[in-house]
């Protein structure tokens, strides 16, 4: 069945593009995570649709991602099959309209739509993580979110049709989506900006750049901010001020430098990032009945 699968995949993607027992802690920005069973790199819509359909007739799980920057992977690994999207990366910029594939990183399509003296998607330049992630769970950070630039997204549900939803119709909210809500993959996205000052444009993202470095533990392995802002707080405050600053389990650590951050320090099993945010979420909710929502995805564990 194994191999009657691998090649049914070569013949839909390319034998380069098919990998077996592929760690995951290459793939995730955490560098955690066991073996996925198969591993696949698509290059365009239809190769995403016939992967799905590929998966449903056999009854296989299936899951997308991007450069992992948002995820867990247990220990143990992922059964079926991941389905990496970073090798759709196509951007395509006219006038000022920017159209880019999921697979864009933020950080990519930032500096494009900059040369082409572009604003309103500078706040995307130090975000870690690809646009259909972004557009997923409406991404943002320093005053700018993906509501605010997106015009409509292409994307994959879960009959294996391939859709246009407008703005109005993704329901972009903080952190979700009705992407994210109904499980669809995103595939395309079109993003509508303003003309700008390229120097200027240039220069606001230097800044925010360098404000990000100030402020996050960006020399350790992480997934970015680790949970939501709670109504009302911040989750990096609720942890400091619960005396949490520094406190780790195993090689998972809360990071010193912001506390909203959970952090790799070398050596973290899955299993100690787990049981690190589990213990956060109960120390604060004991100390200030606030409960904090992960932004980070659990993904191979059990009950989850």
């Amino acid at each position: 069945m194994e191999q009657a699968l691998h090649n049914e995949l070569i013949s839909l993607v390319g034998k380069e593009q098919v990998r077996i027992q592929e760690p995951m802690s290459e793939h995730t920005t955490f560098r955690i995570g066991g073996n996925a069973d198969f591993f696949i790199k698509p290059t365009h819509n239809e190769q995403v649709q016939k992967i799905v359909m590929l998966a449903k007739e056999h009854q296989i799980p299936y899951l997308f991602i991007g450069n992992g920057s948002n995820l867990l992977v247990s220990d143990e690994g992922i059964r079926g099959f991941v389905i990496e999207m970073t090798q759709m990366n196509r951007i395509e910029i006219e006038g000022k309209r920017a159209k880019a594939q999921a697979g864009v990183t933020l950080a990519e399509l930032s500096k494009a739509v900059a040369r082409q003296s572009l604003t309103g998607f500078e706040f995307a330049e130090g975000i870690p993580g690809t646009l259909g992630g972004a557009v997923t769970m409406n991404a943002g950070a320093y005053g700018g979110e993906m509501k605010d630039v997106i015009i409509e997204a292409t994307v994959l549900d879960n009959y294996g049709h391939i859709l246009t939803l407008s703005k109005e119709e993704l329901e972009l909210g903080y952190r979700t989506s009705i992407v994210g809500r109904n499980h669809y993959v995103v595939l395309e996205v079109v993003m509508e900006l303003e003309e700008g000052n390229q120097e200027e444009i240039f220069n606001t993202m230097k800044d925010l750049s360098q404000r990000r470095r100030e402020k996050q533990p960006l020399e350790y392995p992480s997934a970015g901010s680790t949970f939501k802002r709670p109504v009302g707080y911040f989750a990096g405050k609720l942890i400091d001020d619960t005396g949490l600053r520094g406190f780790g389990v195993g090689g998972a650590k809360i990071s010193d430098k912001h506390c909203g951050f959970v952090i790799n320090t070398g050596n973290a099993t899955a299993k100690d990032v787990r049981d690190l945010i589990q213990e956060v979420q109960k120390r604060v909710e004991d100390k200030f009945g606030v409960h904090l929502e992960t932004e980070v995805k659990f993904i191979g564990f059990e009950n989850e």
